[in-house]
């Protein structure tokens, strides 16, 4: 599912509505990122990976294929699910910064419910938020950026932004090709003290 140009209005706002429902409700947002991530999966599956119950696994499943981002590929019992790729690019209301909503930032936002970290930012800052710092963990994984710049650019702590980098890295290595170098520019990064004098 991406947003073109040759999509009638109506598509295009059934996307965005499907697409935040997943990114305000982190179960949900879990369930995609799984089933992304399987291919295809059946609601047993789910029941058991998960460790939805029955009824919420079921509930959910159908809540998702009925928003139009997961479809059904096989109709005999037990039936099989598996995700329609999401690819929406979206301006912020004063339109002065653009995210686009991928599996990967639709799995981060899943992850809410079992990580702190991303939990907090995800309060203090929002999805968006979150959008921007999954991109500086992709950089810093590459060994574009540190954390001390990241934290610059958007205005946060040092400390703040070392802990949503950690957080997000599971997710970066999980959907991106990181080549493995040698140390990245945090570890090069010689300064006056470790993370606890950022606080």
């Amino acid at each position: 599912m991406s947003r073109t140009s040759n999509r009638a209005d109506g598509d295009i706002v059934r996307d965005f509505l499907s697409v935040a429902d997943l990114l305000g409700e982190p179960q949900l947002a879990q369930l995609y990122a799984y089933l992304a991530r399987e291919g295809e999966a059946t609601v047993q599956d789910v029941m058991d990976d998960l460790e939805f119950a029955q009824g919420t696994a079921y509930s959910y499943v159908n809540r998702l294929v009925d928003a139009g981002v997961v479809d059904v590929t096989q109709d005999e019992q037990p039936r099989r699910y598996a995700v329609r790729q999401i690819d929406l690019t979206v301006t912020t209301a004063a339109g002065d910064r653009e995210y686009t909503i991928t599996p990967a930032l639709i799995d981060a936002v899943g992850r809410r419910e079992t990580n702190a970290d991303i939990d907090t930012y995800i309060d203090r800052h929002g999805v968006a938020g979150l959008a921007t710092a999954l991109t500086y963990a992709v950089a810093r994984e590459r060994g574009e950026v540190t954390h001390r710049l990241m934290a610059d650019d958007l205005d946060i702590s040092p400390l703040a932004a070392e802990m949503i980098l950690q957080a997000l890295r599971p997710v970066v290595h999980e959907y991106h090709d990181i080549e493995a170098s040698g140390a990245s520019l945090d570890e090069l990064d010689i300064d006056d003290g470790d993370a606890a004098n950022d606080a």
